[in-house]
């Protein structure tokens, strides 16, 4: 788009008073007067490319700095804001809360030690910022201690997929067909195999993860289906968090890859003596056939495991064993 005012020139300038026709000269006393030259019509003025200076409209600047988005401001590593406050702002807090970071034992993928969690004053001001103004403040440093517990469960539930499943599908059976318990009882003689042949299997680690609690997975949707087909079987209990671990795997043969683990939060009923029950769900998204195909190892080998009394095999071989 051009500049309005330069799209056609001015017009010519109007004198202040007639001039006179015919052939007649300016007076001598007239700085125009030439007598040798005769008198021409002054130039048309030439277009001006700004504005003149009395204009009151000023044009915009050509470049403008663009607003940076919220999302741009977030850290990439977990989605949450990177300049979170560590001390005591609000205004509403009743108690002194704990400014102390408790490390992980979840390495990160950076290699620069293992993640932090946040302090209880840390988690207050985020939940504030993110509009959660009822939150009482002597209620946050337990529910810090939650949070803290629940991530580690959902690491060690990581860790055994990657234990599992890290050296490919092959040997994800040969773990699985054992069931649940036995595959855990077989990876950690294997663990022991290779620890006394020098051998040691490099531990995966997290390189991000994002909250998505608004986001249900297609399994919570389906299991949400069947609560209402069948209320009797199946409890009417969504999840209250969902989270994406983004997982860098270790191959014994080949380069490292990543894995993004999917995480169902629910809420049990409480114990008897009133303490909160927590179980996780914990599998890795099906981004391609490999992900679905250790699903259904996994799965199909212990229901083949319990199925067919792999239970009451082991201990008729146990028993052998011991005589």
């Amino acid at each position: 788009m051009g500049w309005f005012w330069a799209d056609t020139a001015p017009p010519r300038p109007t004198p202040p008073h007639p001039l006179p026709r015919g052939n007649v000269e300016p007076p001598p006393e007239c700085p125009m007067h030439n007598a040798s030259k005769p008198s021409s019509p002054p130039p048309a003025p030439r277009p001006s490319q700004q504005p003149p200076p009395e204009c009151p409209y000023q044009p915009p600047p050509s470049e403008s700095q663009p607003t940076p988005s919220y999302i741009s401001k977030l850290n990439p590593l977990n989605y949450m804001p990177s300049n979170i406050s560590n001390e005591r702002q609000a205004p509403q807090q009743n108690v002194n809360l704990p400014l102390e970071r408790e490390a992980s034992t979840i390495p990160r993928g950076d290699g620069t030690g293992n993640w932090e969690y946040p302090s209880p004053q840390q988690m207050y001001n985020a939940m504030l910022r993110k509009g959660y103004t009822d939150t009482p403040a002597e209620h946050v440093e337990s529910m810090v201690a939650v949070h803290n517990f629940l991530n580690e469960g959902a690491w060690d539930e990581i860790r055994e997929w990657e234990r599992r499943f890290s050296a490919g599908l092959g040997q994800g059976w040969e773990f699985s067909k054992h069931g649940e318990e036995g595959a855990a009882r077989q990876a950690s003689l294997e663990a022991l195999r290779r620890n006394r042949r020098g051998q040691q299997d490099p531990e995966p680690k997290l390189l991000r993860f994002m909250g998505r609690p608004n986001d249900i997975t297609p399994k919570a949707r389906m299991l949400n289906f069947m609560a209402w087909l069948y209320p009797s079987k199946f409890p009417i209990n969504p999840p209250f968090d969902r989270h994406d671990w983004y997982v860098q795997r270790h191959s014994p043969e080949g380069p490292s890859k990543e894995i993004r683990y999917v995480i169902d939060y629910y809420s049990g009923p409480p114990e008897p003596t009133g303490e909160p029950v927590f179980y996780l769900d914990v599998r890795p998204a099906v981004d391609g056939p490999t992900a679905a195909c250790e699903r259904v190892v996994r799965w199909g080998g212990d229901v083949w495991f319990r199925a067919s009394g792999g239970s009451v095999r082991e201990e008729v071989q146990r028993v052998q064993k011991g005589r």
